[in-house]
């Protein structure tokens, strides 16, 4: 405790600072996620707090961010839509997912996944960030040109068909339940059908319009509707805040100029009493728990998200920790990556009991508070302070920020979230890293970020198998004695039997992706051959497939009458050809040899 106290001062500024740049962004990804500005305000609370608290990297500034939000906000969508666009009634399960996303962070902290991180391809991470750049940028366009579907009333009315048969099918599924359907009488069904009143159609019908602009394609496919109905106003407030964001940060950068245009352009709307669309209301006081979660929980529901609250929890953590190593930089420390998880985890589940996003450590915010003075946890604490003082001081003011503003803020996060460093070297970098970034990022745009991301770890897999694999098999060509160059201890080898006697140089793991080169061998030892020596000096392990491979040339050979040698064989292959008893069955055990020299002068003594 005394040294969460040691730089008061620093901390003090650093926090404030962050949180001042945390505070536009919050509002801006909770209004994104479809939960409202309060989600995104409670997420950078909670989470800032306990994160810095229980976290493991002294200066992480932690708090929605653009990856996590972008998969909520599908995620939010799918559950409302199942649940007839009531937000109410989907709550619970979507903090639910949320909840298990923290637990597995935890999880994945305490098993030390941490360390693993690192593995994840380049090519992977690129197509994934800017997939999410692309996201944001497009899903904004519509808020940005002043069109919600939800105002759209011709838009709404082609759905009321579809709605009418969603509550009859609705209404049908009751009575099936309640085995008051009979099919001679429907009687009941048409009461019933006559109590729905015009407004539940009606909302079932937005509910149906809004699913079909969601996401990319929904609002790429509502584009020509919007720029058919453009709200000037909502346009102009919105590029006005893009344009500040950018030039102020040409006059100074010690000032962010995100919140520099969320108060002057939300200021100007406001006081000059405009007409504009402003965000919805954020609830004042302290946040309250949800006990939805628990008191309605059901595991049944929950089960087809689990595998989204696994990716969440593996996103998070990717941010996180891509977040610690800057940091580490910056402050020149080290961070404790498995603590750090745990941190995070504790940080997202309380956050999920609260109704807040989930979030990750936030690079930006995480410099910002490392420039100010930051240097303890103490610091990351008091930015999730800070934002609990402007929500309970300032909510009912923040509530009359224009949703335009904001959609200019996400445009600017979506711009900045693309990776250009990985777009600029598309032609100079090989085909399949720049196929497996294109793969991970259309398949994140148009279809599931999710599996996007899991096709690509496994194409990369694939990718890098079979190059290691060529690699392999190139270093351990089989020639014969006197067509390969010898290696110094081979030099003295006795001439007259050079062609009697064939060498194999094994280089590097013998696995799945080098077998094929491998099994060759046996095919390219001459019928008049009488041994081949196999140097595995240079071999430090092999696996199942190898050791099978291997089994496979050896009784190959045996065929032919050709005896192996097996010089300087590493102890992990040594164990494994013990163990399904490669040797002594198919090479006894006085075929092994420590050296070269020993070898030779075994041949010597053995061959005429």
């Amino acid at each position: 405790m005394k040294n969460l106290f040691s730089n008061l001062k620093g901390d003090s500024f650093g926090g404030i600072t962050a949180g001042i740049v945390a505070l536009p962004l919050a509002l801006a990804f909770g209004v994104t996620s479809g939960l409202g500005p309060s989600a995104g305000l409670y997420g950078a609370i909670f989470l800032g707090f306990f994160g810095a608290f229980f976290g493991g990297t002294n200066t992480q500034i932690s708090g929605p961010t653009a990856p996590l939000t972008a998969i909520s906000l599908v995620l939010i969508a799918s559950i409302i839509q199942a649940n007839n666009g009531d937000l109410n009634r989907a709550l619970p399960l979507i903090l639910s997912v949320f909840l298990f996303a923290g637990l597995f962070q935890i999880l994945l902290g305490v098993m030390g996944v941490g360390k693993y991180i690192k593995y994840i391809p380049y090519p992977v991470v690129s197509g994934f960030m800017t997939a999410i750049g692309f996201i944001i940028i497009v899903t904004q366009l519509l808020p940005i040109l002043g069109y919600y579907v939800g105002d759209d009333h011709e838009f709404i009315q082609k759905f009321k068909p579809h709605a009418e048969e969603l509550i009859i099918n609705n209404i049908l599924k009751d009575e099936v339940k309640e085995g008051i359907l009979v099919l001679e009488d429907f009687k009941e069904t048409i009461e019933r059908a006559e109590l729905v009143a015009v407004e539940e159609i009606l909302k079932e019908a937005k509910t149906l319009a809004g699913a079909e602009t969601s996401g990319v394609i929904g609002a790429l496919k509502s584009l020509p509707r919007a720029l058919g109905n453009i709200n000037y106003l909502e346009l102009i407030l919105a590029l006005s805040t893009i344009l500040i964001i950018y030039g102020f940060k040409k006059i100074t950068t010690k000032i962010p100029s995100t919140l520099v245009a969320l108060l002057v352009v939300s200021g100007v709307a406001i006081f000059a009493d405009l007409d504009y669309r402003p965000i919805e209301e954020i609830p004042g006081g302290f946040p309250i728990p949800n006990f939805g979660i628990f008191s309605g929980f059901s595991f049944s529901e929950l089960s087809p998200y689990i595998f989204t609250a696994l990716t969440l929890a593996f996103l998070g953590t990717i941010d996180t920790l891509l977040t610690s190593v800057v940091a580490d930089n910056m402050t020149k420390t080290s961070h404790k990556s498995n603590k750090e998880l745990i941190g995070q985890g504790i940080g997202n589940s309380i956050s999920a009991i609260f109704g807040g996003l989930p979030g990750a450590g936030a690079t930006i915010r995480t410099v910002v508070n490392i420039n100010a003075g930051g240097k303890t946890k103490l610091s990351g604490m008091i930015a999730g302070l800070f934002l609990l003082l402007v929500l309970l001081a300032l909510g009912p003011v923040a509530s009359k920020i224009p949703a335009a503003v904001l959609a200019g803020i996400l445009m600017t996060v979506g711009i900045g979230v693309m990776d250009y460093k990985g777009l600029k070297a598309i032609p100079y970098i090989p085909k399949s890293e720049v196929t497996i970034m294109l793969v991970v990022f259309v398949l994140s745009s148009f279809w599931n970020l999710v599996y996007a991301v899991g096709l690509g770890l496994v194409i990369a897999s694939v990718v890098f198998m079979k190059k290691m694999g060529d690699v392999t098999g190139d270093m351990s060509d089989i020639k014969s004695l006197k067509d390969e160059k010898s290696w110094k201890d081979e030099a003295n080898f006795p001439k007259e039997l050079m062609e009697k006697v064939f060498i194999k140089h094994v280089k590097g793991p013998l696995f799945f992706g080098s077998t094929s080169h491998f099994q060759v061998l046996a095919n390219q030892v001459p019928e008049d051959a009488l041994y081949v020596i196999v140097r595995m000096d240079r071999v430090p392990y092999i696996d199942q497939s190898g050791l099978y491979a291997i089994e496979e040339v050896l009784l190959n050979l045996e065929k032919k009458n050709i005896h192996p040698l097996i010089v300087d064989l590493q102890k992990q292959p040594e164990y494994l050809l013990r163990s399904i008893d490669i040797v002594p069955d198919l090479i006894p055990s006085d075929h092994l040899f420590k050296n070269f020299d020993d070898c030779t002068d075994w041949i010597k003594a053995h061959v005429k």
